[in-house]
């Protein structure tokens, strides 16, 4: 057997690993009756997670930019998905879509915060914040914290974080330069913001309205179609090489985020990092209550102003 093969049939406790796809993991699960919020379900994992959540009989209300990408990912998917103007850069389009998601007064039984941005070369601002941090984390932050009193009393809110929170600046959170004025490097603010989404996860799951319900943040993976094309041609090269060992598909990033919004077989589990479908240490930084108690403050200062 060789190592590619041992590599990607590997699983770990939960019956699933690095090659398990959103399909799979899902196998056998009915979710009709069910109400599936994600953001960004016009392309990549947020489609595919959207995809598979309405394969299972789910209802997804999916957060688009454009009214013509809502068409577009309707027509491809099907009336099982209801799209919702969104744009998590701004605070005010956020709460135009909270107001519509409250208005369905249906419980909410998982919010999958997906949607992001990635590596900006250059330090953009709005709203006084750098961007990645402002849509990656803040943007969430806001949909989420203004949704908990829609959420069920089983519900799961899944925060997309990423391996790369372990290459945040030094001190983790810059609470200092959230703008990215006096320090700024485009993997690093990415970093930022990734490290943001997991220690909200953290602190979010002591803070649930009711004791049954679940925050989580998830490592995707590298996904190929999503990464390469910041690399430089020779990295992009070697990528397409060792892709088949080192990339996932789309199929199988979505995978993660799926097995925690949907699966019994993380009820009894609570503010974990999770990559390959299973609990996963994350970095000291990850960790750091202190840090996230911190952020959870500066977050609620800032969604107030608007």
């Amino acid at each position: 057997m060789s190592l590619l093969t041992i590599f990607n049939k590997s699983v770990g406790p939960s019956g699933f690993g690095f090659a398990s796809t959103a399909l799979e993991v899902t196998e056998g699960l009915d979710l009709t009756g069910k109400t599936i919020v994600i953001t960004g379900v016009n392309t990549g994992l947020g489609r595919e997670t959207a995809r598979v959540m309405a394969l299972r009989g789910a209802k997804v209300y999916g957060t688009v930019r454009t009214h013509e990408k809502g068409l577009k990912v309707q027509e491809e998917i099907g009336p099982s998905i209801h799209p919702i103007l969104c744009d998590l850069s701004e605070p005010s389009s956020v709460n135009n879509a909270v107001g519509l998601l409250r208005d369905l007064n249906s419980p909410i039984d998982a919010i999958i915060c997906n949607a992001g941005i990635m590596a900006l070369p250059f330090c953009n601002q709005k709203h006084g914040i750098e961007l990645q941090f402002l849509t990656n984390h803040l943007g969430h932050f806001n949909l989420v914290t203004k949704l908990l009193d829609s959420l069920a009393e089983t519900g799961r809110v899944v925060l997309v974080s990423s391996r790369a929170h372990t290459n945040s600046y030094p001190e983790g959170i810059q609470f200092d330069n959230l703008d990215g004025a006096l320090d700024y490097g485009r993997w690093q603010a990415y970093g930022q913001s990734k490290l943001a989404n997991l220690l909200f996860a953290r602190e979010l799951a002591g803070r649930m309205p009711y004791s049954s319900q679940r925050a989580y943040a998830v490592h995707p993976g590298v996904i190929k179609t999503e990464l390469v094309r910041h690399f430089n041609p020779l990295v992009r090269i070697g990528a397409s090489l060792g892709g088949a060992l080192f990339f996932k598909s789309v199929e199988q990033g979505a995978a993660t985020q799926c097995y925690v919004a949907v699966h019994p077989g993380v009820s009894d589990i609570n503010g974990e990092y999770f990559f390959d479908n299973n609990v996963q240490e994350s970095s000291d930084l990850g960790r750091d209550m202190d840090m996230a108690k911190r952020l959870w403050d500066r977050s609620t200062a800032f969604i107030e102003n608007f």
